[in-house]
């Protein structure tokens, strides 16, 4: 149902996996403890997304200033990214869920390099939830790889600047071709988007919680689907002019 300007099932559902050292130093352990525990919430994520109908589920893994923390922390990181991608691939291509990694991979070694893209190619023939993992990636960064490929286009006369529109910028964008997210969830008790997604997110629902991410279970989930499915989404219009189909996101804001 969706002539009221209510979508009941969101899209795309993003999510910040945010209080795993928090929640490891709370039972004074160390804070790798707490990222290898938040194992356990990403295959829920992934279930229960599965469970709903949901298209696309967007993990915030490894943002670009997460580079910034304490080498050893990043060094466990990057070791349980590559455990990750070697366990539970074949989970993800059992159950007809597509990979894909978003965000610059040439700061990782080409050992990750190469795990990424033999994960990416062991589940590209699937076609239902794609999982897209963020990893370096970063908001800011997504939108200067579009504005230097359509400065790139406008140099070698490809392009005029009088043709770039918000559609032409976004077809630059990681992702593309998928739907912009329709909630965003963070968990961890922090209320700001921390450079995720930041042009694709302009109509996207945000949802807070104070759970730690390896606390996120599948009620914890559906609280937040919930909440999505009580919003209105008028996307800049009035509430009597919404039609029977939800329109796509104006320019103007709201």
């Amino acid at each position: 149902m969706e002539g009221d300007g209510v979508a009941r099932i969101p899209r795309h559902v993003a999510i910040v996996m945010d209080g795993n050292g928090r929640w490891a130093q709370q039972r004074n352990l160390p804070r790798h403890a707490g990222h290898k525990a938040g194992v356990k919430s990403v295959r829920t994520s992934v279930e229960e997304s599965v469970r709903h109908g949901i298209e696309v589920l967007t993990l915030f893994a490894f943002s670009s200033e997460n580079w910034k923390r304490p080498a050893g922390e990043v060094s466990l990181l990057m070791d349980l990214f590559m455990v990750a991608l070697q366990r539970e691939v074949k989970r993800l291509k059992r159950n007809n869920v597509r990979l894909r990694i978003i965000g610059d991979r040439s700061a990782f070694s080409d050992k990750l390099q190469q795990r990424i893209a033999a994960a990416e190619a062991e589940t590209a023939e699937n076609d239902g939830l794609v999982l897209q993992i963020a990893a370096n990636y970063g908001g800011r960064w997504d939108i200067v790889q579009s504005v230097r490929h359509l400065a790139a286009r406008v140099a070698s006369g490809e392009l005029t600047a009088e043709r770039i529109s918000e559609a032409v910028i976004s077809s630059g964008l990681s992702f593309s071709d998928l739907p912009d997210p329709d909630l965003f969830i963070r968990t961890g008790g922090e209320q700001r988007i921390s450079n995720f997604m930041l042009w694709q997110s302009a109509y996207t629902e945000l949802f807070f919680t104070d759970a730690y991410w390896p606390d996120f279970d599948a009620r914890a989930y559906a609280a937040a689907l919930d909440f999505f499915a009580a919003r209105q989404r008028r996307f800049g219009m009035l509430e009597e002019q919404l039609s029977s189909a939800t329109p796509n996101p104006p320019d103007s804001t709201d």
